[in-house]
């Protein structure tokens, strides 16, 4: 697709809007974007390649695809059992989030002997974390739906010399929560899970677990599409963390978490069209991971110089720039990273060789991201999205191993 043919596409939208007797502000509401990405489509400066976002610009527009681009696929009817909601195996651990945390312990003289100590729930939260980079959701969920009310229980009848340590790992505890329903499309409940580890946070007067709860915080609001919100909380992080980061001495968890801060506005910014703001952020993660000159797991945010390229072919996708999001995952190695990651990074190239149509190459990152973390490539909206785009792209002569893949994910 050239810049002209952006051009024209983004004028023909502007003149459906018009048509249509929509302002930018009614567009970008019923799309669920900002009126800036509004903008910068009709001007095309954004870029729009994906054939779902094709799809909901015309049904916002009340047109057809083909309206808004003549080149784009026919329209799929989407069957009755693709709208279905998808299982996430996380049931059990929303209903644990459900209430009050300990509600009995309010009531119940606790079992002393019954009760866990410090260091077995410790090993417990690195287990459960274990599990959360591997994408194991079902047995995560099983996990923490009995976990949680342990350590409700334990930080409540704890003697007060204890309590301290307890709620650290309670925070931490509740960001494996946060981290799992943000991976699996549960904003509401990762938001409930992030707030109460920031509150644990801070009760173990921890204030870089602070951070690293509103670093799930902010991926909360994100997959709630709720941007400003994620930018709010991610910059406020990034404003106390930039002088402290100036000093030689500064730990390496603190880089670590402005690092991973800036690679959140980096997402944010993608998704909203602003180019120069997405690779500003995009650099100086590089300068900070390149400062620690490793990859790491600080608070379980697996940054470092690998991640920060997986951020970096991420955003090119988000911003359309498939070609650069291609050459960029083109020399990078996540082989050292968490098969979670792995398999989203997988799942980003193959929506980079969607935009560009490229349907054998995409099915065949999706199949290996399946391979890596099969629960998550089963739920997630990107890779469902994805995968619906292939279908639709393909026509008639649908690729068996994508027809496999979608009755796998239960996309009819």
């Amino acid at each position: 697709m050239t810049d002209t043919d952006e051009r024209t596409t983004g004028q023909r939208i502007k003149e459906l809007r018009r048509a249509a007797g929509m302002s930018q502000s009614d567009l970008a509401i019923a799309m669920e974007r900002s009126e800036s990405w509004v903008s910068q489509v009709e001007r095309g400066v954004q870029p729009v390649e994906r054939l779902s976002v094709l799809q909901a610009l015309a049904d916002a527009l009340g047109v057809s695809v083909r309206d808004v681009r003549p080149d784009a696929g026919a329209p799929v009817e989407e069957p009755q059992e693709a709208q279905a909601p998808v299982s996430n195996d996380l049931d059990a651990l929303r209903v644990a989030l459900t209430g009050h945390p300990a509600l009995s312990s309010l009531f119940d003289e606790p079992d002393l002997k019954a009760t866990a100590s410090a260091d077995e729930l410790r090993t417990q939260v690195d287990e459960v974390w274990d599990l959360a980079h591997a994408s194991k959701y079902a047995a995560l969920s099983e996990r923490l739906s009995v976990l949680l009310p342990s350590i409700e229980a334990a930080v409540r009848h704890a003697p007060a010399s204890s309590r301290v340590e307890l709620h650290g790992i309670r925070a931490r505890a509740y960001q494996a929560v946060a981290a799992a329903f943000v991976r699996q499309d549960e904003a509401d409940a990762a938001w409930i899970a992030a707030d109460r580890a920031l509150q644990a946070a801070e009760l173990a007067g921890k204030p870089l677990e602070v951070v690293a709860s509103l670093f799930r915080m902010a991926h909360a609001f994100i997959r709630q599409q709720r941007t400003e919100q994620a930018e709010h909380a991610a910059s406020s992080a990034v404003a106390v963390l930039t002088p402290r980061a100036e000093s030689q001495s500064c730990p390496p968890e603190e880089l670590s978490l402005l690092g991973a801060m800036h690679l959140v506005l980096a997402v944010i910014n993608a998704r909203e069209g602003h180019r120069a703001e997405t690779h500003r952020h995009i650099g100086q993660a590089r300068e900070i991971a390149a400062r620690l000159g490793e990859d790491r797991n600080d608070f379980d945010t697996e940054f470092g110089p690998t991640n920060v390229e997986l951020h970096a072919v991420a955003t090119a996708v988000d911003l359309g720039d498939a070609g650069l999001a291609l050459d960029v995952a083109n020399g990078v190695d996540a082989s050292g990273l968490s098969s979670e990651r792995q398999s989203r990074f997988l799942l980003d190239v193959a929506r980079a060789h969607a935009q560009r149509r490229h349907v054998g190459e995409a099915v065949a990152a999706l199949l290996d991201a399946e391979r890596l973390a099969p629960e998550q490539i089963h739920s997630h909206h990107s890779a469902r999205t994805v995968v619906r785009d292939l279908v639709q792209l393909s026509g008639n002569r649908i690729p068996k191993p994508l027809a496999q893949l979608a009755e796998r994910m239960a996309i009819n």
